[in-house]
């Protein structure tokens, strides 16, 4: 394994962190924990941390399953599976540092997007860009909530929460199986995976208060602040890589 017991105990604390920020939010686990865990151990990133994300996002969609979009939600996975497919294409022929620039500059439009339009809702059309740009985002960095959070900002936190996870669930897999297609993802971060996995779990559990202080009069600023420090992430990367 390559990760010694003081990395693993790092590991396990930020993502314990970012699965609390999730569970309360909706999404925020992979831009807490992916750029803290590149540096510690890039293995880690991005397959792993997805796969052991199931674990999370399973719970949620439990918790929060009599708020989840369904009709959204299968929109937004035919999205997935294109924007994970052109994902393979860009792992397989394109740099991480160019990524990192269109990441960050996507997200910066998607949000000067919904600040001058806060009642874009949900639908067919804005599901399926949401849920492509997500699937390319997610399979490269890990980091996918932002375009499926801002569309989803103005929907209540329940529903946000239970949608996106739902979604997640359907992504992830998708994610891991193409990861696995292109040699990204084998019996190593199966291993790895399984390491995090208690951290999601112990995120989950330590949620509850916070979720309850998450409003939805709360919601948009918050979505809003973490996808722009999502995008400075991903910038910063890109600058110094």
């Amino acid at each position: 394994m390559p990760i010694s017991p003081t990395e693993l105990a790092l590991a396990l604390l930020v993502v314990t962190l970012g699965a609390v920020v999730q569970a309360s939010v909706g999404f925020g686990l992979a831009l807490i924990a992916a750029p803290i865990l590149l540096l510690v151990e890039p293995a880690l990133i991005p397959g792993p941390l997805m796969a052991a994300s199931l674990v999370l996002t399973g719970l949620v969609v439990h918790r929060e399953r009599a708020h989840v979009d369904l009709q959204g939600m299968v929109f937004a996975a035919g999205g997935r599976v294109v924007g994970t497919a052109l994902a393979a294409i860009f792992l397989a022929y394109a740099s991480a540092q160019v990524f990192d620039l269109g990441f960050g500059v996507l997200v910066v439009l998607g949000v000067v997007f919904t600040a001058g339009y806060p009642d874009l809702r949900p639908g067919r059309t804005t599901s399926l860009l949401a849920g492509g740009v997500s699937g390319l985002m997610g399979t490269i960095s890990s980091i996918g909530g932002p375009p499926m959070a801002l569309l989803y900002q103005s929907s209540g936190a329940a529903r946000l929460r239970g949608t996106l996870a739902g979604f997640f669930i359907f992504g992830t897999i998708v994610s891991v199986a193409v990861l696995a297609a292109i040699g990204r993802f084998g019996w190593l971060e199966v291993q790895l995976a399984l390491l995090l996995c208690p951290a999601m779990a112990l995120g989950f559990a330590l949620a509850g208060p916070f979720r309850a202080r998450v409003s939805d009069d709360a919601i948009r600023p918050l979505v809003i602040g973490l996808s722009l420090v999502a995008a400075a992430v991903v910038l910063v990367r890109a600058i110094v890589a």
